[in-house]
C-alpha cells in the first residue's frame, strides 16, 4: 500500500492510497483457500474442489468483497499511521476505470478535529438564580387542579340548561333518516359551551330540561375525520336524562383523598416538589448558558465546516418547520432567510462549544459507563416497533459513529455537571418571572454577539425585532448545547435535550368518541398519578 497526501488546508486532509493488484489477488487467493473446504460440487468429494473452479464459481463475489475489505482496512491504517481524528465519516472513492487485475487507487477526503489547547477551567464563576416555592404558589397550583376536576350536582328538574351546565344525554344520529355507525351514545356527559361536540350541537341544547326530548340538525365540518360524514347534514334524536350545575370544589383532605392521596398535606408536598422541579430546570438552563458564555469567550479555534454544516442544517430544518406553522408562513420564512448567516454563526458556536466540552471531559476523566450506555440504547430502542428493536440495538453496537451520536447529549450534560462542581457558585433568590427574563436576556445577547461575529460590518435595523414579534419566528438559542462529539469519533447530530422539571400532570383517558364529538379536551387526572412519576 502506498499513500500520498494531496490536501492539507486548515482542517481538511486529502490522500490517495494505491493498492497493488498483486495484494488484492493475494487476498482473493487467501479467501478461496478459506472457503474451498466448504464448497460442494457435483463430481468432487467434499473439500476437494480445485481452487480454479472455486474462483470461477465465486470469483466475482469474492473480488467485490475483498476490494471493500481492503479499502476499509487501508483507510483504518491511514488514520492510525497519520494519527488522524476524523470530525465526520471520511469521503472515500475508488478510482474510475478500476477493474480486476489493476492497481486500486482510493481517494480519501476528510476534516480532522482541531488540536485544542488544554482548556482552562480555573476561575469559573457562576450565579445560580434560585426561585423559592411559596405556600401561595403551592395552593394556587392545587386550586388549578381543583378547577380542572370540576364536579356537578343535579339541578332542579325545572331548570333550563344554560352554558356552563352539564347535561347527561342519550342520542342517536341519523343520515337521511337512517342511524349511522358511531352516531349513538348513552349517558353521555356534555358541558354546554365546552365546544366538545361538533359545531351547532351544543347550541341547540341550551334551554333543555331533564326528561326533555329534542331533535336537532347539524352539518359535519368539511374536514371531519370520518370521510363518510364530512360535510353531511345529520339529525340527532336527543333525550336529556339530567341537568347538572357546577358545585364548588373544596380543597381539603376529602379532595386529596379523591385524588388517591392520604390528606391535603400530602397533596401540598407533592405539588411543592413538582414546582421545585420545574424551576430547577430553568435554573439549570440559566447556569448552563452562563457557563457556555464564559467558555466561548475564553476559547477560539477553527472548527470542521462539515460539522458546522450538519449543525446548521438541523437548526435550519427546525426553523422552517416552525415558520410553516405561523399565521403568515411566507413572512416567517422570509425573515429567517434574511438571517441565515446569523444561524450559521450560531451553528459554528455550537460546534466549537461541543468540541470544547468534549476536550474538557476527556482531559478530566468524564465517562459514560457501560450501564448508562445500555440504558440509552434501550430508551432509544423503545421508540421502535418490537420487531425493529433488536436490529436497532445491533446497529448501535456495530457502528461506533451511531453510538457516539447516541451518547453525545448525555456526555455533554455530564461535563457540564463536572464544571458546575468546579465553579465558584453564588446563589441569588429571584422570582420565576425574573429567572425567565434572565434566560431570555441571555438568548438575545448571545444572538446579537453571533450577528456581530458573522457580519461585523453589517448593522441590523431596529425594525427587525419588531418583525420577529409579528411573524412569530423564533431564533434558536445560541447556547442551547453544542454539536457534541467525543474525541476521535463522529459528532452527534444535535438532539436538543429537554430540561427536566416540566412534567405535566397525567391526563385521564378521553371520553368515548362518537360521531358527534370533536377531539375532546382531555381533563387533568388526580395528582396521585403525577406523584407516581417523581
Amino acid at each position: 500500500m502506498q499513500t500520498k497526501q494531496t490536501t492539507s488546508e486548515g482542517l481538511k486532509r486529502g490522500y490517495v492510497i494505491t493498492i497493488p493488484a498483486a495484494d488484492i489477488a493475494a487476498r482473493i487467493d487467501a479467501e478461496i483457500r478459506k472457503i474451498a473446504p466448504q464448497v460442494r460440487m457435483h463430481g468432487f468429494r467434499p473439500g476437494k474442489v480445485p481452487a480454479n473452479l472455486v474462483k470461477k464459481m465465486h470469483g466475482e463475489q469474492l473480488h467485490a468483497q475483498v476490494v471493500n475489505d481492503t479499502i476499509r482496512d487501508s483507510v483504518d491504517q491511514l488514520l492510525r499511521t497519520e494519527d488522524l481524528r476524523p470530525a465526520m465519516q471520511p469521503a472515500i472513492a475508488l478510482g474510475e476505470g478500476y477493474d480486476e487485475g489493476k492497481d486500486a487507487e482510493i481517494t480519501v477526503e476528510l476534516e480532522v478535529l482541531p488540536e485544542i489547547e488544554a482548556p482552562s477551567i480555573d476561575g469559573l464563576k457562576l450565579e445560580k438564580l434560585v426561585v423559592p416555592v411559596t405556600d401561595e404558589q403551592v395552593m394556587e397550583a392545587i386550586e388549578g387542579i381543583a378547577g380542572q376536576n370540576k364536579s356537578y350536582k343535579d339541578a332542579a328538574k325545572t331548570r333550563k340548561a344554560a352554558e356552563g351546565d352539564q347535561i347527561v344525554i342519550d342520542f342517536v344520529g341519523k343520515l337521511d333518516g337512517e342511524p349511522f355507525e358511531g352516531g349513538a351514545a348513552e349517558d353521555a356527559p356534555l358541558v354546554l359551551g365546552s365546544g366538545t361536540f361538533i359545531p351547532g350541537f351544543e347550541e341547540q341544547l341550551v334551554g333543555v330540561k331533564t326528561g326533555e326530548e329534542r331533535t336537532i340538525t347539524v352539518t359535519f365540518p368539511e374536514e371531519y375525520q370520518a370521510e363518510h360524514l364530512a360535510g353531511k347534514e345529520a339529525t340527532f334524536d336527543v333525550t336529556v336524562k339530567a341537568v347538572k350545575v357546577e358545585s364548588e370544589t373544596k380543597v381539603d383532605d376529602e379532595f386529596a383523598r379523591n385524588l388517591g392521596l392520604d390528606d391535603l398535606d400530602m397533596l401540598k408536598e407533592i405539588m411543592r416538589g413538582q414546582l421545585e422541579q420545574q424551576t430547577a430546570g430553568l435554573t439549570r438552563t440559566q447556569m448552563k448558558r452562563a457557563l457556555l458564555d464564559q467558555l466561548a469567550a475564553n476559547h477560539d479555534f477553527p472548527v470542521p465546516q462539515g460539522m458546522v454544516e450538519a449543525e446548521f442544517e438541523q437548526i435550519w430544518t427546525q426553523l422552517q418547520q416552525e415558520a410553516a406553522k405561523e399565521e403568515d408562513p411566507e413572512a416567517a420564512l422570509k425573515q429567517i432567510e434574511d438571517e441565515k448567516d446569523d444561524y450559521r454563526a450560531i451553528a459554528e458556536r455550537r460546534v466549537r462549544l461541543g468540541l470544547l466540552l468534549s476536550e474538557i471531559g476527556q482531559a478530566n476523566g468524564v465517562e459514560i459507563t457501560s450501564q448508562e450506555m445500555s440504558m440509552l440504547i434501550q430508551q432509544a430502542a423503545s421508540q421502535y416497533r418490537q420487531v425493529d428493536r433488536e436490529r436497532f440495538v445491533q446497529y448501535i453496537q456495530s457502528e461506533p459513529m451511531a453510538a457516539a451520536q447516541l451518547r453525545a447529549p448525555l456526555y455533554e450534560d455530564k461535563v457540564v455537571d463536572f464544571l458546575f462542581d468546579k465553579a465558584e457558585v453564588t446563589e441569588r433568590e429571584v422570582t420565576q418571572e425574573e429567572l425567565q427574563a434572565a434566560i431570555e436576556a441571555d438568548e438575545n445577547v448571545e444572538a446579537e454577539k453571533e450577528k456581530v461575529k458573522a457580519e461585523p460590518a453589517k448593522k441590523k435595523a431596529p425594525a427587525k425585532k419588531a418583525a420577529a414579534k409579528k411573524t412569530g419566528a423564533k431564533k434558536k438559542p445560541a447556547d442551547e448545547g453544542g454539536a457534541e462529539a467525543e474525541a476521535g469519533e463522529a459528532p452527534a447530530k444535535k438532539a436538543a435535550a429537554k430540561e427536566e422539571g416540566d412534567k405535566p400532570v397525567a391526563k385521564k383517558a378521553a371520553p368515548k368518541k362518537t360521531a358527534a364529538t370533536k377531539k375532546p379536551a382531555a381533563k387533568k387526572a388526580p395528582a396521585k398519578k403525577a406523584a407516581d412519576r417523581q
